[in-house]
C-alpha cells in the first residue's frame, strides 16, 4: 500500500509540473544563474519558471492548452532590475523625455510636436534626464527667443539635469517670475546686462523652484500616467526597481501604484524606501519618532516597502558635480542618530554618498555604530560611490554592506571631467567595485540625472561612453558582469533573490525577448538593444508588433 500511494503521489506531482501555462522554445535562454547557464527553452507555470532545458525536454511538458512561443533563435534574458531610481515621483507629470536623444534638432522637433498637441494653458515640461553635452549636432541649450517662437502661448520648462531650467515667456509668466522676483534659495533667476530675464533659472534650488510651479496631475490623470509610465519602462526592459523617493514625496505618490499592485494590474515591480531628508536636529527628533513605528515588508511581490534612505540627513548630502573633501562632522552625528535607530529596529538603510572623503566619514560612522548595534545582515547600502577606493570597499564588505553604482556619467560625463579632472575617468569605478567581491548592482538614478534606459546603463558599464559617444570612463567591465549586476545582484539588494534576478526554477518568469543577442552584438550596440517582448510573471506586458512580425 505504501508503494502504491507513493507511486500515485509521484504521478500527481509529475502531472502538476507538466501542466505548464507557457513554454518558450528555439531560443538562447541566458539564465544568469550562478553558472551563467545558457539553454534552449523554458517552461512557465503559475507565474514562475518550472523548468529550463533543451527544446525536447521542455516540449514534453506541454499539454493541449499550453501556449508555445517559438523564439526563432532570439535571445532571452531576465527582466532588468534598477536598484535606484525615482520613477514613483515621475508619474506626477506627463513630461517629455530626451532619453538617448543625440540631436538637438530632434529635441526641438519633439518639443514642437508636444506643443502642438497641448491643451490651452497646459505646460510642456522636460524635467531633466538630458544635458547639452549629449547633442552631437549642436551642444547648446535653448534661448528665450527660440522657445517663444516655438511656443508663444504654451508654458515651457526644459530642465537640464539639476543644473538649470530654460523657460519661455509663457512659462515665466505661469511660474510668476519677473524682473522683481528674488532668487530662490540655492538658485539664481538669470538676467542680462540690462536687467531683463533671459529665461534661464540656474542652480539646484532654482531647478526645484521651477519644478514646483509646473502643475502636477490630478488623481485620475496620475493613475493613467502610472500605467503609461509602467508600459514605457516595460518597453525598455525594466521589470522591477528600487525607488529612492525624492523631493516632495507624499502618500499620494504611492497610492496609485499600490492600488494597481493590489489589483494585479501593475506591470512592473516596485520596492521602495522611505525618504525624509531632515535638515535640523529638531527634524531628526521627528524622524526618530517615525522610525520607532516603521514596519517594512508588509506589501507583496509586486510592491513592497523595504526600508529607509537616501539622503539621511540633508545638510551632508554630496553632489556629483561638486568636489567635496568632507562633510560637516556635526551632520555625520545627526545621520548616526537616525542610522542607529534603524539598526535597532533591524531596518535596511541606503545612504547617498559619492566622494572619497565623505565615504570615509560614512564608513567610519557605520563601523562605530556596528560596535554597539551590529548591522551585518541588514544589507545596508551606499548609493553612487563614485570615488570609493579598495580599502573602503573591503570595510563595507566586513559590515555586510552592498553597493549601488549608477550611470549618471551617461549625460554628465563631460561635466564631471570639467569638475574632477582626470579623476573622472574612474568615476564610478566599475572595475574596482567588481574586483572587490562586494555584492553590487547597476542602476540609473533616473529620472532627472540620467536616462531611464537600462541598455544605455549596460552599454556605459561596458564601453565607458556617454550618450552621444564621448568616452568618459575607463573602469569598464564585461557584458556578463554588467548583466549580473543589473539582474541577479540587484534582486539580492532589494531582498528579492528568491523571486527575481535569474531564470531558474521557482523564480518569477520576469524576462525579456531581445531583438538581437546581448552577448554577441558589438559593445557599442548594447545601448540600442530593445525588447521584442517583456514578461512579468509569465504574462506579456509589452510586445513590439513591428518586430514580432519579422
Amino acid at each position: 500500500m505504501c508503494r502504491k500511494y507513493l507511486f500515485l503521489l509521484i504521478l500527481l506531482l509529475t502531472l502538476d509540473v507538466q501542466a505548464v501555462d507557457t513554454i518558450l522554445v528555439n531560443g538562447k535562454i541566458v539564465t544568469v544563474d550562478d553558472r551563467f547557464t545558457i539553454t534552449q527553452a523554458l517552461a512557465i507555470k503559475s507565474q514562475r519558471v518550472v523548468a529550463t532545458g533543451s527544446n525536447a525536454e521542455i516540449r514534453k511538458l506541454a499539454i493541449a492548452d499550453t501556449r508555445v512561443i517559438d523564439l526563432k533563435g532570439r535571445t532571452v534574458i531576465p527582466g532588468l532590475i534598477d536598484n535606484h531610481s525615482h520613477w514613483i515621483r515621475a508619474a506626477e507629470h506627463d513630461e517629455l523625455r530626451f532619453d538617448g536623444v543625440t540631436s538637438r534638432a530632434q529635441a526641438v522637433q519633439m518639443l514642437t510636436l508636444r506643443v502642438r498637441s497641448a491643451k490651452v494653458g497646459e505646460w510642456v515640461s522636460v524635467l531633466g534626464g538630458w544635458s547639452e553635452e549629449q547633442f552631437t549636432d549642436d551642444p547648446r541649450g535653448f534661448s528665450l527667443a527660440e522657445l517663444d517662437k516655438l511656443a508663444p502661448d504654451t508654458p515651457l520648462a526644459v530642465q537640464s539635469i539639476y543644473n538649470h531650467t530654460y523657460l519661455n515667456t509663457a512659462g515665466l509668466r505661469a511660474a510668476k517670475i519677473d524682473e522683481s522676483s528674488p532668487n530662490p534659495p540655492g538658485g539664481t533667476i538669470e538676467k542680462d546686462a540690462s536687467g531683463k530675464l533671459t529665461g534661464v533659472v540656474r542652480g539646484a534650488g532654482g531647478v526645484a523652484f521651477v519644478a514646483e510651479r509646473v502643475p502636477k496631475l490630478e488623481a485620475a490623470a496620475r493613475m493613467a500616467n502610472v500605467r503609461k509610465l509602467a508600459t514605457y519602462l516595460n518597453s525598455m526592459g525594466i521589470t522591477a526597481w528600487g525607488d529612492a523617493g525624492g523631493r516632495g514625496m507624499a502618500a499620494g505618490h504611492y497610492a496609485p501604484y499600490r492600488e494597481l499592485a493590489d489589483k494585479g494590474e501593475l506591470t512592473v515591480r516596485v520596492f521602495w524606501t522611505t525618504i525624509r531628508q531632515p535638515s535640523t536636529p529638531e527634524q531628526v527628533d521627528q524622524v526618530l519618532a517615525e522610525v520607532a513605528t516603521v514596519k517594512p515588508f508588509q506589501g507583496n511581490d509586486t510592491m513592497d516597502h523595504i526600508g529607509w534612505g537616501e539622503s539621511v540627513y540633508s545638510p551632508i548630502t554630496t553632489q556629483l558635480l561638486r568636489a567635496q573633501k568632507e562633510v560637516n562632522p556635526n551632520g555625520i552625528r545627526q545621520m548616526q542618530r537616525i542610522a542607529g535607530a534603524l539598526a535597532q529596529r533591524g531596518v535596511y538603510l541606503n545612504s547617498h554618498v559619492e566622494m572619497n572623503g565623505p565615504i570615509e566619514q560614512f564608513v567610519t560612522a557605520y563601523e562605530e555604530l556596528n560596535k554597539t548595534t551590529p548591522i551585518k545582515g541588514l544589507r545596508w547600502s551606499f548609493s553612487h560611490l563614485d570615488q570609493i577606493d579598495e580599502q573602503q570597499l573591503q570595510r563595507m564588505k566586513r559590515l555586510g554592506m552592498t553597493a549601488q553604482i549608477h550611470s549618471r556619467p551617461l549625460i554628465q560625463g563631460v561635466l564631471m571631467h570639467k569638475v574632477h579632472g582626470d579623476a573622472a575617468w574612474d568615476m564610478p569605478p566599475f572595475r574596482r567595485v567588481q574586483d572587490s567581491g562586494i555584492v553590487w548592482g547597476l542602476g540609473s538614478d533616473a529620472t532627472a540625472v540620467t536616462t531611464s534606459n537600462p541598455f544605455y546603463t549596460l552599454g556605459f558599464a561596458v564601453t565607458g561612453k556617454m550618450v552621444g559617444g564621448h568616452h568618459v570612463n575607463r573602469q569598464s567591465i564585461t557584458r556578463e558582469e554588467a548583466l549580473i549586476a543589473h539582474t541577479r545582484s540587484n534582486a539580492f539588494i532589494l531582498f528579492q533573490e528568491g523571486n527575481l534576478g535569474s531564470l531558474q526554477k521557482g523564480k518569477y518568469a520576469d524576462l525579456l525577448v531581445l531583438d538581437r543577442d546581448y552577448l554577441t552584438v558589438s559593445a557599442d550596440a548594447i545601448k540600442d538593444l530593445k525588447p521584442m517582448m517583456t514578461m512579468i510573471g509569465g504574462k506579456v506586458v509589452y510586445e513590439s508588433m513591428s518586430e514580432a512580425k519579422k
